[in-house]
């Protein structure tokens, strides 16, 4: 068991790497995650030697913790009300003109407080992508129209890697997809559906902390996973996008849903996260 005062100075070390670089905004989850690597330090450990962690604390401890001093941990955002299914800034806009125009990509993610996070760190603006949470599916007729005029226009489904994830990704393709492929596929309006979940492999490259869920998953998953990963999902194990560090997650999604072939660009998000060199694990193999 963690004594109290260590778990006090972990939680004011997580939180100082959570936000870094520039004052990054992170959710609770997030920080416990980070806490996890204060205070087990073997995610260093070498890239090429494939392994995950047992989280160091329950969540409980840390959340018994945090509730003494959630006013003094700058950038943790408040949690979502219960019942809340949008978060504030990603709600339909009023100006009725904004749909007339075509829209190129869309970011759907599992986890509302992840779509929070990522709004509050003005991703949806640094990457030209508006970020809804799969809790506010079916998507506005207008934005859904709007896909359709962009032509070619992709949906990115940011998920767990958990069978709730899976459902997740595979809810939102055969909504605005067609059922060929884990890569996405062209469904009846020219919108392509693209899974930017959590691949076992590269969680276990980051090390990251993971969890166990309530059932083992029983359903079809996605095409290229090595027979280990599915033995990893078929077990039941899940890592959430949570445990991935907050400016490793910015710096990757906006790599991800603008392409690399979108060239530097010096805004000030972008240089808030310029130290977040390393990239590349949210996309399935076959993506």
């Amino acid at each position: 068991m963690t004594p109290r005062p260590l778990l006090d100075g972990a939680l004011t070390v997580a939180a100082a790497r959570a936000g870094a670089p520039g004052g990054l905004r992170y959710t609770e989850r997030q920080l416990y995650y980070e806490l996890c690597r204060v205070l087990q330090p073997l995610h260093a450990g070498p890239r090429r030697i494939p392994y995950t962690l047992a989280p160091p604390v329950r969540y409980g401890r840390f959340a018994t913790a945090l509730a003494a001093r959630r006013d003094g941990l700058p950038g943790l955002l408040p949690p979502l009300e219960p019942g809340a299914t949008v978060a504030p800034r990603a709600r339909v806009a009023a100006e009725a003109d904004l749909y007339d125009y075509g829209l190129p990509r869309l970011l759907v993610c599992q986890s509302p407080e992840i779509s929070a996070m990522l709004i509050a760190n003005d991703l949806h603006l640094e990457a030209a992508c508006p970020v809804v949470p799969a809790s506010g599916l079916p998507l506005d007729p207008r934005l859904t129209a709007a896909l359709a005029r962009a032509g070619g226009a992709v949906v990115h489904v940011l998920h767990d890697a958990s069978p709730t994830g899976l459902a997740c990704f595979e809810q939102v393709r055969a909504e605005y997809g067609t059922a060929a492929g884990a890569g996405g596929a062209d469904g009846t309006a020219g919108v392509r559906v693209r899974s930017m979940g959590l691949v076992p492999r590269h969680a276990a490259a980051l090390h990251l902390t993971s969890g166990r869920g309530p059932q083992a998953h029983r359903g079809p998953l996605p095409a290229g996973l090595r027979p280990e990963e599915r033995a990893w999902l078929g077990s039941g194990r899940t890592i959430e996008l949570a445990a991935v560090a907050p400016a490793r997650l910015l710096h990757t999604v906006i790599r991800q849903v603008r392409g690399t072939a979108a060239g530097p660009r010096r805004t000030p998000l972008r240089s808030r996260v310029r130290s977040a060199r390393e990239a590349g694990f949210l996309s399935w193999p076959t993506a």
